[in-house]
């Protein structure tokens, strides 16, 4: 890999419980390149070993979040005998490995966010964006038919008609669309984006992390209606006699925070 390569590669940051993913071509709005995708699933592994860290921010350098995955990249993928027989695309592996991870995750939107991109924020727990953030998904304009889990991601967190206008259509909304439909968690300027991010990082960072973990499981499994009910119980009971339970009652009798 060229120095100019990994000067594009997306960057990771840890300071105390909070990861930090930034990607970072901001010449060409983020846009991701195959090299990407193996980094970040290098980073998705390092963060997932790591057990101190507590939560995950995605961002991007620059004026947009992301143009999304590279078009040249998709065309060569779309002609090529290992794709055409594959059950998902590396890119789709990379946003379902994304929305799977165990720490809760934050996408700070810092502008525009555009074709798969759009789908890469939605498969982050939270999204916070900026009032002047736009969004675009043109794959009906390219002759496109987007794959199953992002079709899928997009219908369970912003409903079907929702989903129906931002794929058929292929039109732009801005962010006080984005935030009416649920795509945006919240809505702020950009000299509060860091401030919001940081709030919500702050506590969930604080919150007990196997519980977390467990739930957010649970409810991306009830959201493919897919629930893994036998382990959804087990992890209810071992809940019940776990070290996390008993540091919460504690903290909750002594009027302190938890310490998890």
């Amino acid at each position: 890999m060229s120095d100019a390569e990994r000067a594009s590669a997306p960057l990771l940051d840890i300071a105390g419980h909070r990861a930090t993913i930034r990607l970072n071509r901001p010449k060409h709005l983020n846009r991701l390149q195959a090299d990407d995708l193996e980094t970040l699933q290098k980073l998705f592994d390092r963060i997932e070993a790591d057990s101190a860290i507590r939560v995950l921010v995605l961002t991007g350098t620059g004026r947009a979040f992301s143009a999304g995955y590279d078009l040249n990249s998709v065309a060569e993928r779309a002609t090529s005998a290992l794709e055409q027989n594959s059950a998902g695309s590396a890119f789709e592996v990379i946003v379902n490995r994304l929305e799977d991870l165990a720490v809760p995750t934050i996408c700070r939107l810092n502008g525009g966010v555009y074709g798969g991109a759009t789908d890469l924020a939605l498969a982050c727990d939270f999204r916070i964006g900026v009032d002047t953030a736009e969004m675009f998904m043109p794959a009906a304009r390219l002759g496109l038919h987007y794959y199953r889990s992002g079709i899928a991601r997009y219908v369970s967190r912003l409903g079907a008609d929702n989903a129906k206008k931002l794929f058929l259509t292929a039109q732009k909304i801005a962010a006080p669309e984005m935030l009416a439909i649920g795509y945006l968690t919240a809505m702020v300027p950009m000299e509060a984006l860091d401030q919001e991010v940081d709030k919500l990082a702050t506590i969930l960072a604080g919150n007990a992390p196997v519980a977390m973990a467990g739930m957010k499981r649970a409810i991306n499994e009830f959201a493919r209606g897919k629930l893994d009910e036998a382990a959804a119980d087990r992890r209810h009971r071992d809940s019940m006699r776990g070290a996390e339970i008993r540091e919460g009652i504690k903290a909750f009798a002594e009027k302190r925070p938890p310490r998890f």
